[in-house]
């Protein structure tokens, strides 16, 4: 795996490493994400970590999928549209999101054009409101280059963490062509899979590895006995093979409901929201779907499964991913059993399966020592939220300068 420095950035772990000073404060941080009430996902615990030193201006998601006549996608645009009535709102501390309207039809430039200009007003109206200055435009969605370096930010930084052009429903070309505009623009690129990291840093050198982190207090409830496993599943046969997150279509369903048959005087727990056909799992009585759940009471189902899994496909967007839950599930101190993704493989602390039979073999064995375990849980104690924002704010600094001689 490459290192997360490249020619350009200072050592992690040399002199000045740790200087004090290298750390984001008093900055106006505008970032392109998804909705602020989805799961927290890694873009949530960076912003909220800088919003303690920072402000920071949330746009909800302005899509890079394209919408079907769909109820699902029907239903979304009409609450898009009662959001944007609603007026910039802090919702935590320093945090302050904008419900944008725009088109999600990136493939059509005159769509584009439009969005650039309609974008452009709401996002600078709600910076004027909040006395924006010294702006760091943070994207996260790639859609958003139609107005990056538009807004007078000072710095751009293009935060990657999925192949997003192989996402189903996408204008593949037309998104690879904006994340193209934004990797060339951009003072810094940041991944957090090495397969990105071999992709976009053909397109600018100024790219760096910075794996995800894990709310480490958090789950490690899950095997320290600050919280009691959820009520929901006490009463179910054990072993319970637990899941929890979106179950998309990049979640092998045939392979979760093989181990639900394999293992029939057990329990396969699914927490989270579904938007894809899972009713080869319905059919099974053993099966239990216990819908999306709040964050906060995740490790209390961690707490009563004694095997975690990481059932994903294997395809572009997977092979490029690097699964949050892999370290939620580990900081809960459970065992984990995985498809052969790439970033799980390196991590090298989970059970690793190529086919049905290995992933029943790796689950029997992982079973002799079930259930959350506090040692388990010790292996991700140093890769927290905090020790990742460090070192992006070492690149930061490191870049900053860099930039700041190029435009000499």
């Amino acid at each position: 795996m490459p290192s997360t420095q490249n020619a350009e950035s200072p050592s992690t772990t040399g002199p000045g490493s740790d200087r004090p000073d290298q750390r984001l404060r008093g900055r106006d941080i505008l970032c392109f994400s998804h909705d602020w009430t989805g799961d927290p996902l890694s873009k949530t615990h960076l912003m909220r970590l800088l919003a303690k030193e920072n402000r920071v201006l949330w746009v909800n998601s302005i899509g890079y999928r394209m919408p079907t006549a769909s109820g699902a996608d029907l239903g979304r645009a009409f609450q898009k549209l009662a959001a944007a009535t609603k007026p910039v709102t802090e919702v935590e501390p320093n945090i302050f999101v904008l419900n944008p309207l725009a088109i999600p039809a990136y493939g059509r430039p005159s769509v584009r054009a439009l969005n650039r200009r309609w974008l452009r007003w709401q996002v600078k109206r709600a910076m004027r409101g909040l006395k924006f200055n010294r702006v760091i435009n943070w994207v996260f969605n790639p859609a958003a280059a139609v107005i990056a370096g538009q807004l007078g930010e000072e710095q751009l930084i293009y935060h990657c963490v999925d192949e997003y052009t192989a996402f189903s429903g996408v204008a593949s070309s037309a998104l690879a062509e904006m994340e193209l505009q934004l990797l060339r623009q951009a003072d810094l690129v940041i991944v957090s899979a090495e397969r990105l990291y071999q992709s976009k840093s053909r397109s600018n050198p100024r790219t760096v590895l910075v794996q995800h982190g894990v709310d480490f207090e958090h789950f490690r409830k899950a095997c320290t006995g600050e919280v009691a496993p959820a009520a929901e599943q006490a009463s179910l046969p054990r072993p319970i093979l637990g899941f929890f997150g979106l179950v998309a279509d990049w979640v092998d369903v045939d392979l979760m409901a093989e181990m639900a048959r394999r293992f029939p005087e057990g329990s396969l727990v699914i927490v989270g929201k579904v938007t894809t056909d899972v009713s080869k799992l319905e059919a099974l009585s053993n099966v239990h779907f216990l819908g999306r759940k709040p964050y906060e009471t995740l490790p209390g189902f961690c707490a009563g499964w004694d095997v975690a899994l990481m059932p994903f496909r294997l395809n572009e967007l997977t092979l490029n991913a690097n699964p949050l839950k892999v370290r939620e599930y580990l900081a809960a101190g459970l065992p984990v059993v995985s498809t052969a993704i790439p970033e799980v493989e390196a991590l090298g602390l989970c059970r690793i399966a190529s086919t049905a039979d290995e992933f029943e073999r790796e689950i029997r064995q992982t079973l002799a020592d079930a259930g959350p375990t506090a040692a388990r849980s010790e292996a991700v104690r140093q890769e927290s939220w905090a020790a990742r924002l460090q070192e992006i704010e070492r690149h930061l600094f490191a870049t900053s300068v860099v930039a700041t001689k190029e435009r000499v």
